[in-house]
C-alpha cells in the first residue's frame, strides 16, 4: 500500500521504520522551537499525508519526549482520520512544557501508526455480563 506524502518543509529527515524495533514511525520537530514552563504551542511535523479511505493515524508521544524535552502531549494521543489531507494540512504535535526546553528542528518528538477504522457495533443492554469479575481497578497490582 502506497501513501501519498507532502513535506512542508526543506531539510526535514523522511519518514521511516526504525529497523527491527518497532513498526511505529517517529516523527520530528520542523523548526526549532522554544518553550517556557507552563507554555504550550503546537510544534510543526512538517508533514501532511493522504491516507487510505478507513484508516487514520495516531500520534502519540515518543518514550523519551519526556524525559528529553520536558513536554506531554496535551491530547494523550492525537487521532487524524483520512479527511485531514488538504494541501495546508500539516501534522502538529499539541506540546505543554513542564520545564523551559529547547527543540530544536529534526528533534524526534512523537511518532505514529496507521489503523483501520474501528469497525461498527451493535450494544446490547444487558443486566449480567456472566464473566467472573477480575477484582476491580488496578486489581493486577504493583508489580
Amino acid at each position: 500500500m502506497k501513501i501519498e506524502i507532502k513535506y512542508f518543509v526543506e531539510g526535514l529527515e523522511p519518514l521511516a521504520y526504525v529497523d527491527g524495533k518497532s513498526d511505529w514511525i517517529d516523527l520530528r520537530a520542523a523548526a526549532d522551537v522554544s518553550l517556557k514552563k507552563d507554555e504550550f504551542k503546537l510544534i510543526p511535523l512538517g508533514i501532511g499525508m493522504k491516507l487510505p479511505e478507513g484508516y487514520e493515524a495516531h500520534v502519540v508521544p515518543r518514550s523519551s519526549t519526556f524525559k528529553n524535552f520536558g513536554i506531554i502531549q496535551t491530547n494523550h494521543c492525537g487521532i487524524i482520520d483520512e479527511s485531514y489531507c488538504g494541501d495546508n494540512d500539516q501534522w502538529f504535535f499539541p506540546a505543554y512544557a513542564m520545564r523551559d526546553t529547547e527543540i530544536k528542528k529534526n528533534d524526534r518528538i512523537c511518532q505514529f501508526r496507521i489503523m483501520e477504522h474501528q469497525p461498527a457495533f451493535d450494544f446490547v443492554t444487558v443486566e449480567k455480563l456472566g464473566e467472573v469479575d477480575r477484582g476491580g481497578h488496578g486489581s493486577t497490582g504493583k508489580n
